[in-house]
């Protein structure tokens, strides 16, 4: 065999092994079977505890309530963040609404979002692209911040793609420089 074509099978054979290595996402068939491996499948669990006595004590608690009161956390609390005019910088009054969805997800690690990042009309296709890119990563830098695994998270960009105001001034520009936050 020649040395170019054993070159060839090693850049083919080491480039086929790198993207087997880089595949992050998760399979269906892996979280069932994470779920499954000694995992109880009923909808309450019981906690024990000691009285004064000595005796034990049994509490049911149901997890549908705590599953709930974790849900009116969000209830009322803004998923649309909007951006000035070229910047990607999260404004000091989505703060309040995004340390609320910080606590959520924190507090149900199961739950994931997905950020949406939009961009005006105003500049190139590409440009507009990275733009909304830069927007998602910012939430998704300041939740992080906050305490969320950024393997809750997945951050996407419509750039320009999906406006949500069709107008060519200012205000429907101001509604089309947004992120929007999407619980899967």
């Amino acid at each position: 065999m020649s040395v170019t074509k054993l070159g060839k099978f090693a850049v083919i054979g080491l480039s086929a092994a790198w993207l087997a290595g880089c595949s992050t996402t998760a399979s269906d068939s892996d979280t069932s079977a994470m779920q499954t491996e000694g995992a109880e499948t009923s909808s309450t669990d019981s906690t024990y505890a000691a009285g004064e006595d000595g005796s034990l004590n049994s509490v049911i608690v149901d997890d549908q309530a705590a599953a709930q009161t974790s849900a009116d956390l969000l209830a009322g609390v803004a998923t649309v963040f909007y951006f000035d005019f070229d910047k990607s910088v999260v404004r000091p009054e989505a703060r309040e609404a995004l340390a609320k969805h910080a606590q959520f997800l924190m507090e149900n690690p199961s739950a994931r979002i997905v950020l949406e990042g939009h961009a005006d009309e105003r500049g190139t296709r590409e440009y507009n692209m990275a733009l909304g890119e830069r927007r998602a990563k910012a939430i998704m830098r300041y939740l992080t911040i906050q305490g969320v695994p950024a393997a809750q998270i997945e951050t996407v960009s419509f750039g320009e793609e999906v406006p949500v105001a069709f107008g060519h001034d200012n205000s429907s520009w101001q509604l089309n420089r947004r992120v929007e936050v999407r619980y899967e």
